[in-house]
């Protein structure tokens, strides 16, 4: 088959996938096929852009631009002579431009391009139901705290400067409140998931997006319900210690968006002291699956609250500004007693640090490695604290062992630092 031939093809597939997930949303929200835009008519809306595309680059230079424009017109008469009970909607208006790009950009070799374009576009249209039924879980203080995070974040760092101030030069606004938005970030990806799950989540699912918005929080949570549930207390424990194993993926996650060369130093560290949580999670599953519960995720607060962030971003300056003043003055043999400390905490603001000081070539990396593999010690050694203060004696055995190993094994594991 010759390759325009094959091009085509690529792009009515694609107007047809995304049509046949257009017109199954239709038929499941009004129990009837779709009146307009289905798979018929993605297809061809597709091949439509392809040909206008062709014709462009052949003899018609205008065709793919008034082909556009009157594609847009008639949806434009579609969507105002239809009822108001029954309107064509937006997203299928802007689905149908989708597909007719799809298949422009089919024709001009961006396959890549056009193949993600037009997934994105099915997973929106498919996904419309539980979307919907996901956002009215977000509470008015939830959507005034992302509004607020989005608009100081917007305005802050275009305008503060990108130097550092103050003494030992410690002090740069602009890459504190970017660390800011990153851990942010993270922690209200876990927010979300754990308000798009509920009550749907399984004990290992509530134990990783728990871990990812506040394993602290969800070691809390756990740790009272195994007092108040004393029949769910190796669920609890199973929870509290994959929250603790995704701190450690998390910091992992946290230094390879910011250091490349130091993640390729940290990640076995963090592979071994995860071992102990992993061989748990594996040996109570393989035992216990047929009676694992559904467990409601922990309450968290919104990450993006304002209080929120401006107390990391302070934590962070503290703790950037002991680490360079160690450096300068030479007291270098502070900094891991300073990460035992400040892990107890807080993980992600020493790890941070200790990034920064890698990357200025203040801090080889075989002291930024053990502080970070000191801080999350200190950081698992605080959750088995909460946990022993605030768990059933059931929760408080399988704590101990588990993240005990996990401290020790960290231990062990900073004798082979390099």
């Amino acid at each position: 088959m010759a390759e325009p031939a094959i091009s085509l093809l690529l792009s009515a597939c694609l107007g047809a996938l995304i049509g046949l997930i257009r017109q199954w949303e239709n038929q499941q929200e009004a129990a009837q096929e779709a009146e307009f835009a289905g798979l018929r008519t993605f297809t061809v809306v597709s091949m439509l852009g392809w040909v206008a595309a062709f014709a462009s680059d052949r003899n018609a230079p205008f065709a793919f631009p008034v082909t556009l424009g009157v594609l847009g017109l008639f949806l434009t008469v579609t969507q105002l002579g239809r009822p108001a009970e029954r309107p064509t909607g937006y997203t299928t208006f802007g689905a149908a431009l989708v597909a007719f790009f799809v298949g422009g950009l089919v024709f001009w070799k961006q396959a890549p391009t056009a193949v993600l374009a037009a997934a994105l576009t099915m997973i929106l249209i498919g996904l419309k139901q539980p979307i919907h039924q996901w956002t009215r879980r977000f509470t008015s203080q939830d959507v005034r705290s992302v509004l607020q995070f989005v608009a100081i974040t917007g305005v802050i760092l275009p305008l503060v400067p990108n130097r550092s101030f103050g003494p030992f030069g410690a002090l740069n606004p602009w890459s504190t409140w970017l660390m800011v938005v990153l851990i942010s970030g993270l922690g209200f990806l876990g927010y979300i998931l754990s308000r798009f799950l509920g009550s749907q989540a399984g004990i290992v699912l509530t134990g990783l997006v728990g871990g990812l918005a506040s394993s602290t929080a969800t070691t809390l949570a756990f740790s009272r319900r195994s007092r108040e549930e004393p029949g769910a207390a190796m669920d609890c424990a199973l929870a509290i210690i994959i929250a603790c194993n995704v701190m450690l993926a998390r910091v992992l996650v946290i230094v390879a968006a910011t250091s490349t060369g130091l993640v390729a130093r940290l990640w076995l560290f963090m592979v071994v002291m995860a071992l102990p949580g992993l061989s748990f999670a594996t040996w109570f599953w393989l035992t216990r699956r047929e009676r694992v519960e559904v467990i409601d995720p922990p309450v968290v607060h919104n990450p993006l609250r304002l209080s929120t962030a401006i107390q990391f971003a302070l934590l962070y300056a503290a703790v950037k500004f002991v680490v360079k003043a160690a450096t300068e003055l030479k007291l270098t043999d502070g900094i891991v007693a300073l990460s035992a400390v400040a892990g107890l905490t807080d993980v992600d603001a020493i790890t941070l640090s200790m990034v920064d000081g890698f990357r200025e070539g203040t801090l080889a990396a075989k002291l930024a490695v053990s502080s970070i593999v000191v801080g999350c010690i200190s950081n698992t050694v605080a959750k088995a604290g909460i946990a022993a203060g605030l768990g059933s004696p059931p929760l408080r055995r399988w704590i101990f062992i588990v993240l005990g190993s996990t401290a020790v094994v960290g231990g062990a594991a900073l004798l082979f630092v390099k």
